[in-house]
């Protein structure tokens, strides 16, 4: 493993954290506590060659650890809260548009939904990617509550307010071999000239050692899993192709977890059918906001929204990998998730 110069740590604090330490002595202080801590993690490469520091036990890009860092200590969760997880790449831009219209269903009526104008991740921002990236104190009071938040941090890495708080989680797996591909070709589609993209072989070379933006992968799911086998009531565990296969299901489901179950007349009217018709892949791959023109910041890159919708289909994977590839991370997945119950529709 390689470790973070001295020369380099000050690089990995986002321009906003800079100005700030200019600014402000007590943010000065944890950016300084910050790089002394950058200096001894140890140090691998994303799939797109930026630096990957391993902290608390799973892999996240350095420029984000300043941000995932005050998200932990200062996020003040509410009982009402809505937080939406995932491994990266495994379903959140349709859980996102899922939650969000469901909930939000009164507010908004199906056929004027904010939905069809805005991008799903501008509906429900992530955290520590978004609004603790651009602000290490972001104003939250102000978004409509109930509120709905995303993360990718591990369950063992939430902050203790979602934990102790009477907020509720959903988790959104999917099989890893489906994430990986998915993973790889969302990075091949953002074309960016600062980029230094690994081959197909040599990301997946990464995945199987567990070197992955907030991964290993199977330690990922398997923490959200056993928190949702020991309290169902607090955390919700949805797979990717369940979903696939029966949507209205787990929409129902998704409803009655979130505390907004749809009511006997919503069903006769067919408010679910179309909820799983506007949130479907088809449809929001095909509205305006999602095809042209606009943009979604995630740390250093401009994201077309389009890069969020691909195929979004179960077992692309086999268009991609070797035989000895697949069995190579099937073997590695039934042995970490041995024993646990837990397994994934190919």
């Amino acid at each position: 493993m390689m470790h973070i110069s001295e020369s380099d740590s000050y690089l990995l604090i986002p321009a906003f954290q800079k100005v700030s330490m200019e600014t402000s002595a007590a943010i000065g202080e944890l950016s300084n506590e910050i790089q002394q801590l950058l200096l001894n993690l140890p140090r691998e490469k994303t799939l797109d060659g930026n630096p990957l520091c391993q902290y608390q036990g799973f892999w996240a890009q350095s420029k984000f650890i300043p941000a995932i860092i005050s998200f932990q200590r200062h996020f003040q969760a509410e009982d009402g809260d809505i937080i939406l997880t995932s491994f990266p790449k495994s379903g959140t831009t349709w859980l996102k548009a899922l939650a969000f219209t469901i909930v939000n269903r009164a507010r908004f009526p199906l056929q004027n939904s904010p939905l069809l104008t805005t991008n799903p991740h501008q509906l429900v921002p992530f955290l520590e990617v978004d609004l603790y990236w651009k602000n290490q104190s972001p104003n939250l009071e102000d978004i409509p509550k109930p509120r709905i938040l995303a993360t990718h941090l591990p369950y063992a890495s939430l902050p203790n307010s979602i934990l102790n708080s009477g907020c509720r989680i959903v988790y959104v797996a999917r099989n890893p071999l489906d994430q990986f591909i998915s993973h790889w070709k969302f990075f091949s589609s953002l074309q960016d000239p600062n980029m230094n993209l690994v081959s197909m072989e040599e990301a997946f070379e990464k995945i199987c050692n567990g070197v992955h933006s907030y991964g290993p992968v199977w330690e990922h799911v398997m923490g959200y899993w056993k928190a949702s086998q020991e309290n169902p009531e607090k955390v919700l565990f949805l797979k990717y192709e369940d979903m696939q296969e029966n949507i209205i299901f787990n929409i129902k489901n998704l409803a009655n977890f979130l505390g907004c179950a749809f009511s006997q007349a919503e069903e006769r009217q067919g408010v679910v059918k179309e909820i799983s018709k506007i949130c479907s892949f088809d449809n929001l791959k095909n509205l305006e906001v999602n095809k042209v023109g606009k943009y979604s910041k995630f740390g250093f890159y401009a994201v077309r929204n389009e890069a969020f919708f691909r195929k979004g289909t179960v077992g692309d994977w086999r268009n991609y990998l070797t035989s000895s590839m697949s069995d190579r991370l099937e073997k590695i997945l039934e042995e970490k998730l041995y024993s646990s119950g837990l397994s994934f529709k190919k």
